[in-house]
């Protein structure tokens, strides 16, 4: 079985809109309550969930995170950049795993994989100290042999396979070069030693393909299940993604 773990970002993007610079994050009028919706995703089913604290709270915000701690029922699996800040959070939180990805400030939502090779000594600090606290590290990163290597030499136990370009050339006929990049990754990867999983991009029609990946373990999934949601309830988006993950 393929586990889903369920991004929650997209549904604090929706109350940033309304109430950034709110005193409070909860309670009251604003809505909608990301914690909540972690905690219905996880009654359909959801077996983690993932949430990103970026470095400028565009929308998860650090109250977020320490009410999820309080409230969610199955893993954490905290998003967060290769910073001394975020390291030093990640530590007070202690969620079940982070997984290190780049940041940039123009994007809309986390674009390539991290370099792990060009900040080999940042990864590897972050990487012991989380090893040092229980905390299981997944590194972000392109299905790249040198990336993949990299990871494996620092001791990450997983590495997250970054699915949005394959994602953005579906209608393409790049489509297949990516998918086949992809899959060398995986099995790549996985000869190293490293539990593979994958997102970005990952929706309810070419996660068909997707789940053909070798050895993947976990698929993180956001944007597509809180859009579906918007029309059938985040429990029957939760459901219905099971349901094509592991047909």
């Amino acid at each position: 079985m393929i586990l889903l773990g369920v991004n929650i970002d997209h549904c604090a993007t929706v109350r940033q809109a309304r109430y950034r610079g709110y005193a409070r994050i909860e309670g009251g009028p604003v809505e909608p309550d990301p914690v909540a919706l972690a905690v219905c995703a996880e009654r359909a089913g959801a077996d983690g969930i993932t949430i990103h604290l970026r470095e400028d709270r565009r929308h998860i915000q650090e109250h977020d995170v320490w009410r999820l701690r309080e409230a969610s029922r199955t893993r954490i699996n905290l998003e967060m950049a290769c910073t001394p800040a975020m390291i030093e959070f990640a530590l007070k939180v202690k969620p079940a795993s982070v997984c290190v990805v780049p940041e940039s400030r123009e994007e809309i939502s986390t674009e390539g994989g991290l370099d792990v090779v060009g900040q080999r000594e940042r990864v590897k600090a972050c990487i012991e100290a989380m090893n040092a606290a229980g905390i299981s590290t997944s590194l972000f990163i392109d299905p790249d042999f040198a990336q993949i290597e990299c990871s494996a030499e620092l001791g990450a136990p997983w590495i997250e396979l970054h699915t949005g370009a394959w994602a953005n050339a579906w209608h393409t006929p790049e489509r297949a070069d990516e998918f086949a990049r992809l899959r060398a990754g995986a099995l790549r990867a996985h000869a190293a030693g490293l539990v593979v999983n994958a997102g970005h991009g990952i929706n309810y029609v070419n996660v068909a393909e997707i789940r053909t990946l070798p050895h993947v373990h976990e698929l993180n999934i956001g944007h597509t299940i809180i859009s579906r949601a918007l029309f059938t309830g985040i429990e029957e988006a939760v459901r219905e993604m099971k349901a094509r993950m592991n047909p």
